[in-house]
């Protein structure tokens, strides 16, 4: 019955913002680029004409919005990161919510310590696919999430999510479509945090790439799909990275806001050590996906060793989950590396290893610690990448085979960016890129202060947990 109550509705919806977009078509709105202050303040309008419709609806059609139990779905590791941060955010604002997270891709090890603390429980099937969430890249990690069990994992998922909002949770979608869906077919009121696009990377350079011209008739880079969804009656929020996104989504009908960037939070703001000052600095992220991750750190170490310094290099491996000390070890022993010690336990490395002028220290967990320390970044990742572009400091890239950071991944990152990340073809075009950011000091703060304006200032998780408190978990 609870089905096709559900079905019921889900065809009322699709019926009902059909002809809401028809409508809208009808009754042109303010040209895009002529946006007011009353333009923005009517923004709000279709949720409250969607509320109207969904009066329409029998109570049985309808599930309330519960102020106590949030359930959050997440697709990637960045992602994983981001709803963490707004669920920190929000339980210190809301200490009294229920939060339960599941993490679509992956094992969500970034919630652990929040799960061990006891103010958020886990839900859900935990599978690692081949592909580490990125079976959309290629037919190969397509065929091989196809071998792990993606159509079970994705069934399973679809179960949990929906019995749990039978159970009287809400939903708060982090990521992309996939996220978003599942949110939507549950029946039950959703928020949703897009993470992954951006209007800036069709808007402007470095570069044109052939979508650019798809994203200039939509207006958006979001897909007709996607802000389909999130003009749901029953989505009560859209929050988007920028407030040029937000823009092109409203100009769809969709109430979207951008009241900033979780990803720049938690950063420590510390100087770098005075045993540290006379080296020049560099971050190097490899990625958290294995074996993928080894071989960006190969590349990019390949990169590092052509390049000419007359001062000592000191290069700070910030490592998340994976790949482990060990399997960074044996990579820099076939690079000649040996190992040895450092007296200064604030640096915080769990290895030391060195070569010649260069020193490699390798820290799990101190990413937010090393990122202020360093002049220039080599940065082979996702999220990390945008967040260290973010506090202002340049980076060079080298895409690889992937599955995530191949070259059409690292060249739409540059845009997004601003041009702030500079990608390669090979290590020597690397070194001679690298060779340039660390001779011109001006340079580098140009393409800082882009990258920073980019990502925005910190400060977005609190907005963000009071946003969602404000509308998805009213009293």
């Amino acid at each position: 019955m609870a089905k096709r109550i559900c079905k019921r509705g889900l065809i009322i919806e699709f019926l009902q913002l059909i002809t809401g977009i028809r409508s809208r078509r009808v009754k042109k709105a303010a040209p895009r680029f002529e946006l007011g202050i009353k333009d923005l303040q009517s923004s709000a309008l279709p949720l409250g004409h969607a509320a109207e419709r969904e009066s329409d609806l029998s109570s049985s059609d309808r599930i309330s919005c519960s102020a106590e139990n949030l359930l959050v779905l997440c697709n990637g590791h960045g992602e994983d990161l981001i709803a963490l941060r707004v669920l920190q955010a929000l339980h210190k604002l809301r200490p009294s919510l229920s939060l339960e997270v599941l993490p679509l891709v992956g094992e969500g090890k970034v919630f652990e310590l929040a799960i061990a603390e006891g103010w958020l429980r886990r839900i859900g099937p935990s599978v690692r696919l081949p592909s580490g969430g990125f079976s959309n890249q290629s037919l190969r990690a397509l065929l091989a999430d196809m071998s792990g069990g993606i159509f079970k994992l994705t069934w399973d998922q679809f179960i949990c999510v929906c019995n749990a909002a039978g159970e009287g949770r809400v939903i708060l979608a982090v990521g992309d479509f996939f996220p978003l869906l599942l949110a939507w077919i549950s029946c039950t009121s959703f928020g949703f945090i897009g993470t992954p696009k951006s209007d800036y990377t069709w808007r402007s350079g470095p570069g044109r790439s052939i979508s650019d011209f798809y994203h200039r008739l939509k207006g958006t880079e979001w897909d007709p799909w996607e802000y389909f969804l999130m003009c749901s009656p029953r989505c009560k929020m859209v929050a988007v990275r920028d407030s040029l996104t937000a823009r092109g989504l409203r100009c769809h009908g969709v109430n979207a806001q951008s009241p900033g960037n979780p990803m720049m939070d938690g950063f420590n703001e510390g100087n770098c050590p005075d045993s540290l000052i006379s080296y020049r600095r560099l971050l190097l992220l490899c990625g958290s996906r294995m074996p993928e991750a080894k071989y960006n750190l190969i590349r990019l170490l390949k990169g590092v060793t052509s390049l000419d310094t007359k001062l000592p290099l000191a290069i700070f491996i910030a490592l998340g989950v994976e790949p482990e000390v060990n399997e960074v070890e044996e990579v820099l022993i076939d690079f000649g590396y040996k190992k040895c010690r450092i007296n200064d336990s604030f640096i915080g490395s769990k290895a030391c290893w060195e070569k010649d002028s260069h020193l490699i220290l390798i820290g799990p967990g101190q990413f937010s610690k090393w990122a202020t320390w360093v002049e220039v970044g080599l940065a082979n990742a996702g999220t990390a990448t945008e967040q260290l572009v973010g506090l202002g400091i340049p980076a060079v890239s080298l895409p690889g085979s992937g599955p995530q950071f191949k070259k059409s991944f690292a060249l739409r990152q540059s845009r997004l960016l601003g041009g702030a990340v500079i990608t390669c073809s090979n290590p020597e075009q690397l070194a001679e890129k690298l060779q340039v950011l660390l001779a011109k000091k001006d340079f580098r703060r140009k393409l800082g202060l882009i990258g920073a304006k980019r990502m925005g200032s910190a400060g977005g998780s609190a907005s963000l947990a009071n946003l969602v408190s404000c509308t998805l978990c009213m009293n």
